[in-house]
């Protein structure tokens, strides 16, 4: 990934970004410096918060741009809301890059629609272990079959290792 351009945000736009994160997620992103990193060839636009890579603008055709956080936003600032959780069985595949399948799902929010943004952590210790797209509401996410969350970011891909 290649940095095509980097500037210092507006005031209103961290504005738009932590209030967003709030309402979502129950995130309380503080930080002094906020600066948006566009890249080439990647769906992600990042931010970054006191020089760390916390927050993502994800392009998609059928949904709006919205913030959220990153793997590593997600375990420096620990959602509250829009979290589904698996067990252990599942780790190795989500870390992969995996869609999140129903059978590994020990919990999902109720509060997650389709379509939505989430973040995929373990049961365990409740780390983040990636970013997806819900497919289904979060109250139809446990079962016995079928895929429920594709993923579009997880530990160890390109954006994880980012670095500027």
């Amino acid at each position: 990934m290649q940095v095509k351009s980097r500037h210092h945000l507006r005031s209103d736009a961290v504005s738009e970004i932590r209030e967003a994160l709030a309402d979502r997620l129950g995130v309380d992103l503080d930080g002094d410096s906020f600066e948006l990193v566009e890249l080439t060839d990647s769906p992600f636009d990042l931010v970054l918060v006191d020089g760390d890579p916390d927050v993502l603008y994800y392009e998609s055709d059928d949904a709006e741009r919205e913030p959220f956080v990153t793997v590593s936003g997600a375990n420096a600032h620990p959602p509250e809301r829009g979290v589904v959780t698996v067990d252990a069985g599942a780790v190795s595949f989500v870390s992969d890059g995996a869609d999140v399948m129903r059978p590994g799902i020990t919990e999902a929010d109720d509060s997650i629609a389709e379509g939505d943004l989430v973040a995929i952590a373990e049961e365990t210790h409740g780390k983040v272990l990636g970013i997806g797209r819900a497919l289904v509401d979060g109250s139809e996410m446990v079962g016995d079959s079928g895929k429920v969350v594709k993923s579009l970011h997880h530990v160890g891909d390109d954006l994880f290792e980012f670095s500027v």
